[in-house]
């Protein structure tokens, strides 16, 4: 991971040139849609793992999606905050309502609605569960995310990168794109590691705890 994002960041500010029209703005890219990618891609993930917990009883999906929640709130977070930055020179404007922003604005509540309701009831149990459901209805706005700027008339560009033509995007930055979008990757493979770890050796405490009692 560090040795991605080292490598990464030198190629994203340093070795690639800036864009024919954005100029140097277009280094905010580098940071902003990887975020975007992960936002994304935990919460599909978190949708997967809820409706394994939710029909199997799991616990270690159930415990997957309690622990990707926080590490999804702050990658979309990232991607809000960096968007605001690029689209002001870009769009003359920090936020508008346009219709990627706007579900990438309800994705960021999904998760904090997520983290607030599984931890709103005595039983953690339930709270996961009820989590859960929450997760798997709020997977709808994916596909609204993906083909937002297909379906509506957007200020956000359409897809440039995984497209069926393929990428537009000249392979000078292309290539520290995806570096950078390893380094997300690794980030978020040991945070939740991390963070299942924890969760883990906190419920075979409360067990063991409940079991002397």
């Amino acid at each position: 991971m560090v040795i991605l994002f080292a490598w990464g960041l030198y190629l994203a500010l340093w070795a690639s040139p800036p864009d024919y029209q954005q100029g140097d703005t277009v280094r905010i890219m580098y940071v902003h849609v990887p975020a975007a990618w992960m936002a994304m891609a935990i919460y599909a993930a978190m949708a997967v793992a809820a409706v394994i917990g939710f029909v199997w009883r799991h616990p270690l999906a159930e415990l997957f999606v309690q622990a990707a929640a926080p590490i999804g709130a702050v990658f979309t977070a990232v991607c809000l905050v960096t968007g605001s930055f690029w689209g002001r020179p870009m769009w003359g404007a920090w936020w508008v309502w346009d219709a990627r922003l706007t579900s990438v604005l309800i994705l960021f509540f999904l998760y904090v609605g997520y983290i607030e309701l599984s931890r709103s009831f005595d039983d953690p149990a339930k709270g996961l569960r009820a989590g859960a459901i929450l997760v798997m209805a709020g997977a709808i706005n994916l596909p609204i995310i993906k083909f937002s700027v297909e379906w509506w008339n957007t200020l956000h560009q359409p897809a440039s990168i995984l497209r069926m033509g393929g990428p537009l995007v000249d392979p000078s930055m292309l290539h520290p794109l995806l570096v950078m979008a390893a380094a997300y990757l690794c980030l978020f493979v040991t945070l939740v590691t991390m963070r299942l770890e924890t969760a883990l050796l906190q419920r075979r405490a409360r067990q063991r705890r409940l079991a002397r009692g």
